[in-house]
């Protein structure tokens, strides 16, 4: 966060100061050719950034949206009011032991999520996953996160005992930078494996795929520099036949929430699309919203509605973002 703020600060806001737009497709087009990070006379392209890029991306787009307006929309067409029916969101838990363990998974049967991601740590995977299948049932689809908890040698072994439970998809099982080893495992495992950490930028996505270093995308719009970012990477894990799951940042507002549906509904006339989505958690997971309406998942992982209206749709409640304020600046 620190990072970020002072990127924004001291390099990206005062070069973006006194820059003008005479339409929301102009905007669209500057973030295109901007591709998820800052133009390189403002920040060296070695500078990790897009965090920081992603809220320049969606501040511009919500900001001239309301100006001119217009709801935001990707790839030339408006939002289909119908196009987020046939998603679901996934619950997420993490591995544990005992009655505490199994009362979250229990609660992700009584919520009926259709999909459940199971985040592991470096050992107990194979008995955290079998409680889970037992308490879920045979009919969720179970996956895992392993957040890089694995070596090479220990993923093989542990992908064998998982799919024995019927898990298929394995999302960021070894180090982000480890490419041969994300390739062998490609190679030798026939499972799934999901990258999430190693893939930021284009670049980064297509050296995965150069090196056929995974078979699935978690493309999220935090990590990727911002909604125009984020869609071009879909399109391009797409291009690629990697399955797509589109995550989100845990403990994400609903103003990140109102970009992922904008971004979800862009990408439903594609095929094959969307495997996964994962955010919208709202209040189940916040303490407080600073934005209205509220725009989290509902029973089943349905999704909400979008907000109507130009923009994102959605309003910063700026008496409530100041209690939760920790550092702020006037750029000038």
């Amino acid at each position: 966060r620190e990072g970020a703020f002072a990127l924004l600060r001291d390099a990206i806001l005062p070069a973006l100061l006194g820059r003008t737009f005479q339409s929301l497709s102009e905007v669209g087009s500057f973030l295109e050719k901007c591709d998820g990070q800052a133009p390189t006379e403002w920040v060296r392209p070695d500078v990790p950034q897009t965090s920081a890029w992603c809220g320049v991306d969606l501040a511009l787009l919500d900001a001239f949206g309301r100006a001119f307006g217009e709801p935001v929309s990707l790839g030339g067409r408006p939002p289909a009011a119908d196009a987020l029916g046939s998603y679901r969101y996934s619950g997420v838990v993490s591995a544990g032991r005992g009655w505490p363990y199994a009362v979250s998974l229990l609660k992700m049967r009584a919520f009926r999520f259709p999909h459940v991601k199971l985040k592991v740590e470096q050992d107990g995977a194979e008995q955290a996953a079998r409680t889970a299948r037992r308490l879920l049932g045979r009919r969720v689809d179970l996956r895992v996160d392993a957040n890089m908890a694995w070596d090479v040698d220990q993923a093989l072994e542990v992908i064998q005992q998982l799919r024995t439970v019927g898990i298929e998809s394995f999302e960021q099982p070894l180090r982000a930078g480890d490419l041969a080893g994300l390739a062998r495992l490609v190679a030798e495992s026939s499972a799934g494996i999901v990258v999430d950490e190693g893939l930021t930028n284009r670049e980064s996505l297509q050296t995965l795929i150069s090196h056929r270093a995974c078979t699935g995308a978690n493309v999220r719009i935090s990590k990727c520099g911002g909604l125009v970012g984020a869609y071009a990477r879909c399109r391009e894990a797409l291009d690629a036949q990697l399955m797509l799951q589109v995550g989100c940042q845990v403990g994400e507002s609903s103003l990140l929430s109102a970009a992922h549906l904008t971004l979800l509904q862009a990408l439903a006339p594609l095929t094959p699309g969307v495997r996964y989505a994962e955010g919208c958690f709202g209040r189940h997971l916040l303490r407080e919203d600073p934005v209205s309406p509220p725009v989290q998942f509902g029973y089943g992982g349905r999704p909400p509605r979008r907000p109507p209206g130009a923009g994102l749709g959605v309003q910063v409640d700026r008496v409530m973002l100041e209690r939760w304020t920790v550092d702020q600046a006037v750029v000038v």
